[in-house]
This record gives C-alpha cells, sequence and structure tokens, in this order.
C-alpha cells in the first residue's frame, strides 16, 4: 500500500523529462573506463561511471570552452559538483525508503511509455536500441528514472513551495542591490587630437589651429572629416571614432567632459598634457536604474526561488548530518 499522504504528493508530481536519455542520444562514443566506488553512502554505493554520466554533458559544453591545464580544472569541478549530487540522491532516496513510502510499479511504467512516446515518437525498440548503444542497460534507466522521480516527490514534501514574499523584503533587496540594476554608462565619442609641439615653442600656434578647427565644425563641418584631415590620433583614419566607451576608459579630464557633454554637442578645445583635444559626443545609453514596480515582479520570483533553496538545503544538510557518507 502506498502512504496516502505520498500519494498526494505524487498526484502532484509533474512528468518528469529524461536528461540521460537525451544525453544517450548526444552522448561523446568514448571506450568505458574500468568502474570503481566513488563515494559509500550509509552503505549504499556511488561508482565512478555514475558520476561521469551525469557529468557529461557539463564535460562537452566546457570542452568547448576551455583548454589544457584549465579544462582539466573545470572538469574536475563539474565531477565534483555531480558526486555531490549522487550523494544527496541517494540520501533522498534512503529517506523515502526510511519512511517506508512506496512507488507504484505502473507509475513508473507509465513515466518511461512517456518518454518513449514523446522522445523517441512512441517506437519503443529505438529507444532500447539507443540504450544499448550506451552501454546503458533498461533495468539501470528504470532504476534512474525512478530515483528521480523519489526526489522530485521527496522535494515536494519537505520544501514548502512559495508564492508569495514580504514586500518588504523586496523592497530592502532592491535598495541593496540597486547599483546591480544600474546599466552601464556609456557614451559614443569621436575625438581629434592636436600636439601642442610646446617643446618646439610652438604651443600657442598649435592651439590656434585647434581652434580654427573648432569653428569649422561650429559652421557644420563634418567631425569625422576634420578629424581625418588634422587628427594625430590613432583613431584618425576612423574619423577619430572611438565607438562606444565607459568610465575610466579616457583619461579622467577628458572623460569629465565626455561624460558631462550632452548628445550631438562638442566640446571646447582641452589642453591636457602635450596634446589639445577636441570631442563629440555622438550617443549616451545607460546610467538609468528601473524603477522598483518595474522589477517587482522579477525580484519576487528570484527570492522566492532562494528561500526555496535555501529550505532545501537546510533540509539536505539534516540527512547529512546523520549520515555516513565516504568519499573516494
Amino acid at each position: 500500500m502506498i502512504r496516502p499522504l505520498f500519494a498526494a504528493v505524487l498526484a502532484g508530481t509533474t512528468v518528469l523529462a529524461s536528461p540521460l536519455c537525451h544525453g544517450a542520444l548526444a552522448a561523446d562514443t568514448e571506450p568505458r573506463i574500468i568502474d570503481g566506488i566513488a563515494a559509500i553512502v550509509n552503505g549504499d554505493i556511488i561508482t565512478y561511471s555514475q558520476v561521469r554520466i551525469l557529468a557529461a554533458p557539463r564535460e562537452r559544453l566546457l570542452r568547448t570552452q576551455y583548454k589544457g591545464e584549465e579544462l582539466d580544472k573545470q572538469i574536475q569541478e563539474a565531477r565534483h559538483s555531480a558526486l555531490k549530487d549522487l550523494i544527496d540522491r541517494q540520501l533522498i532516496v534512503q529517506s523515502f525508503r526510511k519512511e517506508k513510502f512506496e512507488l507504484p510499479d505502473h507509475f513508473l511504467e507509465e513515466h518511461i511509455n512517456d518518454i518513449i512516446r514523446e522522445d523517441f515518437g512512441g517506437d519503443r525498440n529505438t529507444f532500447i536500441k539507443t540504450l544499448q548503444a550506451q552501454n546503458y542497460s533498461l533495468s539501470e534507466f528504470k532504476k534512474n528514472e525512478m530515483e528521480k522521480i523519489i526526489v522530485s516527490a521527496m522535494r515536494s514534501k519537505n520544501v514548502k513551495k512559495m508564492t508569495t514574499i514580504s514586500p518588504t523584503k523586496v523592497m530592502e533587496y532592491y535598495k541593496q542591490h540597486k547599483a546591480e540594476f544600474t546599466a552601464k554608462e556609456q557614451v559614443k565619442v569621436r575625438l581629434i587630437m592636436i600636439p601642442t609641439h610646446a617643446a618646439e615653442g610652438n604651443a600657442a600656434a598649435q592651439k590656434a589651429i585647434a581652434e580654427e578647427i573648432l569653428g569649422k565644425l561650429a559652421d557644420g563641418a563634418p567631425f569625422d572629416r576634420m578629424a581625418q584631415m588634422y587628427s594625430e590620433d590613432a583613431s584618425r583614419d576612423a574619423g577619430g571614432d572611438w565607438g562606444w566607451i565607459e568610465r575610466k576608459t579616457l583619461a579622467p579630464e577628458l572623460e569629465k567632459v565626455a561624460f558631462n557633454l550632452p548628445a550631438g554637442r562638442v566640446s571646447h578645445v582641452i589642453e591636457l598634457g602635450t596634446n589639445f583635444y577636441i570631442l563629440k559626443v555622438e550617443e549616451k545609453r545607460g546610467g538609468g536604474t528601473p524603477s522598483f514596480a518595474k522589477l517587482r515582479p522579477e525580484l519576487e520570483k528570484k527570492l522566492i526561488q532562494e528561500e526555496e533553496l535555501r529550505q532545501q538545503e537546510l533540509w539536505l544538510a539534516g540527512l547529512r548530518e546523520k549520515a555516513y557518507i565516504r568519499t573516494f
């Protein structure tokens, strides 16, 4: 007999996807490595092959992102995380058995049939051949799926599902993390640089050139054309275009001018070090913070998820504390 409390939980459990089966369809064709014991959880064994199967999708992604020692480090971290997840899963399954809950055979069979229908077009032979191609038996697959159903149901039973969170907490989170929601302030800048040649005593003449350029710009001369003709900055050929820049890209004196200029405006002649500069701010973006009202739904969802994860971790920590766990 299935206990009524757990029956209710199972009734509300949605059909779970089968990542292992999806993984089998795209799994690497590496030869099997000799297996071994990765961990013992209250007498139950977790093998290295179980760890590798769970970590495989993550490892495939890592191999496209990293190389050498960093790849090895990332793979070890992925396998360590997979082992931790398997240990927690074993603890949950053991708790299920300890509380004398039962999973009806027909429930698992219906779940497997749903996978075959949705992922294999109802073709059971293709499903079996896919498992065989990955050296994965049907009994292993059923055991794995059964444990995932148990884990899902036990989490539903032990982790309170939240639908609301205190408005005060949401507002406090918004205030504390306001800087994170503020888009980085950026300006799209063009620049003309005229050397002062002060060492040769030509500073006054060079400044006169800069002022003349500024006058032409005021009369409607294209900034990019003036930059190509007169600027000695590396951006000259691009018409003085520095593109979108953030704060701390330019020298502080130039940054102050650039970020204070309205879009479309040209600066005065700025003397800095051994050069004269003229800046034009073409566009501005960022710097604004979305209102609390706009962010509230997203923040509520985030805080609800965090609270549920906190409850889950407290529950799992309690299971770990009472368990004998040894890793190898």
